[in-house]
């Protein structure tokens, strides 16, 4: 016989699984939107469409990802640097 805190754990894990995988499937339509965004509307032939059309003339997200990457970088350094000296006071 089952105790009821098994069953709880597994409905929570369920449940936890749920979540997962629907965030997993938001960031990658999310992904999938901005390469076509960023990448492959600029190689497609000019459309007729107004937003397709928009989206290919837009030239801001494909310089905001290449500039945001060092920013990245010194953040990250910044906080290592920061868990050492914490670490280590």
């Amino acid at each position: 016989m089952r105790s009821p805190s098994s069953s709880s754990s597994s409905s929570s894990s369920s449940s936890s699984q749920l979540w997962g995988c629907f965030f997993v499937t938001i960031g990658s339509v999310f992904f999938v939107g901005f390469l076509f965004a960023a990448v492959i509307s600029k190689l497609l032939p000019p459309s007729r469409n107004a937003l397709i059309s928009s989206i290919q003339n837009d030239w801001y997200y494909c310089f905001l990802v290449p500039l945001t990457l060092p920013v990245l970088v010194v953040a990250v350094y910044f906080h290592w640097i920061s868990m050492k000296l914490f670490k280590h006071a």
